[in-house]
């Protein structure tokens, strides 16, 4: 730019008519887009002094195009950048989705003082950081978040992730975006998959008169499928899993078996072979043996056929990895074995039924059902 041209664009500030702004605007434009030509810090200052004012001079369309022509500009001061996305959306929208001007400060800024447009344009930008993906969230505009979801450039943390992944239950358009991101943890992958799974259970179950048991096999094992590599499917296939699978299929695991394990001390064993018994989780078979009250070791035994006393047994030696006042024991054993009389084998064997399901499916149709419950308060 020659000395003369800084006259031309002071002579052009000077004139307050709109065609003066939008020439004025045009000619900034097009050096500010002009790669090839080197300004002088003379000649820049001068620019950025005239768009400052030109901002709250020139009307809005001028504005918005010169917003758009600069916003690229990797000299744009960031004062000015601020200011810019600070104007209406219009005029905002180039500046918060290409500017790498901006602060994380400003763009928080923006997000918690202007419009669910501008949010919009900051959740699509090249890159968010975690600070603004707060922010964003924070806000709770459901298609702002839904599109930070599908922002493979945002990084987004991981306790915003558990809420997002909790707020997919009611917020449909979530549901896609959550699923596709890299950057899902495992576990929180897996969470969606079983409670989306259990609120589809829901939605069949009371529209079709459909077996609900049916259902559930046919959910579960997609599920699984799903979620499950072949290495975590096959699980650790030791020593005493191969015995307890062998005595299994030549029909010699049995409660008194079980009983002598106990009295052995062979706690692993007697877990492996109750786990092959019964067909329930090991996760599930250990609460079940440690819970207080027994209750549930009750269902399991009275279920699988185990008498009074062989139950009472079993309850009383896994009171012994837990020591405790000999007339508390003796007490919850009564107490035990008094649910056990009134357990029916008809009610035992449909609670187990319900057992041999993976507990996280399960835990998944609890909480939605819960989830439903709630919202009918």
């Amino acid at each position: 730019m020659s000395p003369g041209d800084s006259n031309s664009l002071l002579q052009l500030a000077r004139d307050k008519s709109v065609q003066g702004r939008i020439r004025l605007s045009a000619e900034i434009a097009d050096l500010f887009s002009d790669e090839t030509r080197i300004l002088g810090e003379r000649e820049r200052a001068l620019m950025i002094d005239i768009i400052h004012k030109l901002i709250f001079e020139c009307e809005a369309k001028t504005r918005a195009l010169l917003a758009k022509r600069i916003s690229k500009w990797p000299e744009l001061t960031r004062d000015l950048a601020v200011q810019l996305a600070n104007q209406e959306i219009d005029i905002a929208y180039p500046i918060l989705v290409h500017s790498g001007i901006l602060e994380d400060e400003d763009l928080v800024s923006v997000v918690k003082g202007r419009t669910e447009e501008h949010q919009l344009a900051i959740a699509i930008r090249q890159a968010i950081s975690e600070p603004v993906s707060d922010a964003l969230v924070q806000e709770g505009h459901p298609k702002v978040i839904a599109k930070l979801l599908a922002n493979p450039n945002a990084t987004i943390s991981r306790a915003t992730m558990e809420y997002l992944v909790d707020e997919s239950r009611r917020v449909d358009e979530f549901r896609e975006p959550i699923l596709r991101r890299k950057d899902l943890p495992g576990e929180l992958a897996q969470r969606m998959f079983l409670w989306v799974a259990a609120a589809l259970r829901e939605h069949i179950l009371g529209r079709y008169p459909l077996d609900a048991g049916k259902v559930d096999d046919l959910l579960e094992q997609t599920v699984m499928d799903l979620i499950l590599s072949p290495e975590e499917e096959q699980g650790s296939a030791d020593k005493a899993k191969e015995l307890a699978e062998e005595l299994k299929r030549e029909g010699t695991i049995t409660p008194d078996l079980l009983v002598e394990l106990l009295e052995d001390g062979e706690v692993h064993l007697f877990t492996t072979m109750f786990v092959t018994l019964s067909g329930i989780r090991e996760p599930l078979v250990k609460r079940i043996m440690t819970e207080v009250g027994g209750e549930g070791l009750a269902i399991a035994c009275k279920g699988l056929g185990f008498t009074k006393v062989q139950f009472a047994t079993i309850f009383g030696l896994t009171r012994k990895a837990h020591p405790k006042e000999e007339a508390k024991v003796s007490q919850e054993i009564r107490k035990a074995l008094k649910f056990y009389e009134e357990v029916t084998l008809q009610a035992a064997q449909k609670v187990l039924m319900q057992w041999r399901r993976n507990s996280d499916y399960l835990s998944a149709i609890w909480e939605v059902q819960s989830y439903r419950d709630g919202q009918r308060l």
